[in-house]
């Protein structure tokens, strides 16, 4: 009666060493171990504390866990979990608090920059508001004999409207046979007169060929316009340009007369922007960059044509009127 007793022994324990190395909970005893000590030893088959599951050991329910987590995939999906919680955990715990920009803060930045960066003078930021307008003017006379055409002279424009059409002196433009524009960009057209102002010596021109992107200036009234207001004046002195020039307002509602005998021209701003040669037709800006006249004239009681600080231009208000604009 021993001997089977021992064999049958030998089984369980050769059914036990099987056991324990498919399975990892092969350290707890088998529910079915349990059941047959039970009567020996009283153990009970009640809710176990560690798994917290009614009828179900604390083994069992790690043995499904580990069964689980030995597949590959879910292993790395649980890792990838536990990273993304670790990471939020971390960010919640080093993100600082938001903090609201006040006046001190924007005041600070704003001398910061002032007092690091240099900024250009308002007379740059009005000549170049203004520089995709300004245009150079040249008239040409017919050469003799099929020779090629003779450039008779040089002076500016201004554009303020977008089709091409252009504000200069009539002085700059009457005595050629042919006119030529260069725009900004480099472009270049012949153009015609399309109207005339002779008693404040203006005329209007018309491009045959613009750019696509043709800016026109922005005019600007006259009304508000005092002595002393900084304006810079834009053109070809010399053929030179586009050259700037800049100064002030020097006076209101002037008259002015060429020494050739020219007819009498009242209402002219007078400035003190240095002029020349070549500047006649271009516009006379405000430092917001606005038109508020075209430079018609220098006074110089010598033969020689330079400047000698007195400048005049013609109100923006004629000029508007020669093109045909509306009053402001």
């Amino acid at each position: 009666m021993q001997i089977p007793m021992n064999r049958g022994t030998v089984q369980f324990q050769l059914f036990g060493a099987h056991m324990r190395r498919s399975a990892l909970y092969s350290r707890s005893t088998p529910a079915r171990a349990a059941q047959f000590s039970g009567s020996e030893t009283g153990a009970r088959t009640g809710p176990s504390p560690e798994s917290g599951t009614p009828g179900v050991p604390a083994s069992l329910v790690g043995s499904r866990v580990a069964r689980v987590l030995s597949h590959p995939r879910n292993l790395w999906l649980a890792i990838a979990l536990l990273g993304v919680l670790l990471a939020l955990s971390f960010s919640q715990t080093i993100k600082p608090a938001d903090r609201v920009i006040t006046q001190e803060d924007i005041d600070a930045a704003v001398l910061h920059t002032l007092t690091t960066q240099a900024l250009p003078s308002p007379a740059a930021r009005a000549a170049a508001t203004v520089a995709a307008s300004v245009v150079r003017v040249e008239g040409f006379v017919n050469g003799k004999k099929g020779k090629p055409d003779i450039e008779q002279g040089v002076g500016s424009g201004v554009v303020i409207i977008d089709d091409g059409t252009i504000l200069t002196n009539l002085h700059v433009v009457q005595a050629a046979d042919s006119l030529k524009v260069t725009f900004a960009d480099g472009l270049e057209s012949a153009a015609s007169v399309v109207g005339l102002q002779p008693e404040n010596d203006l005329a209007v021109l018309r491009a045959h060929t613009i750019p696509d992107d043709l800016q026109p200036a922005t005019m600007r009234s006259t009304g508000d316009l005092m002595p002393g207001d900084q304006v810079v004046a834009v053109g070809f002195p010399f053929t030179i340009g586009p050259s700037v020039s800049a100064g002030v307002v020097s006076g209101l509602g002037r008259g002015f007369k060429s020494p050739e005998g020219g007819q009498l021209m009242t209402n002219l701003i007078q400035f003190d922007a240095a002029a020349n040669p070549g500047n006649s037709g271009g516009p006379l800006v405000t430092m917001d960059g606005q038109v508020v006249g075209i430079v018609t004239a220098i006074l110089n009681p010598t033969s020689a044509r330079t400047f000698i600080g007195i400048g005049f231009a013609v109100p923006i208000e004629n000029a508007a009127a020669a093109a045909g604009q509306p009053p402001f």
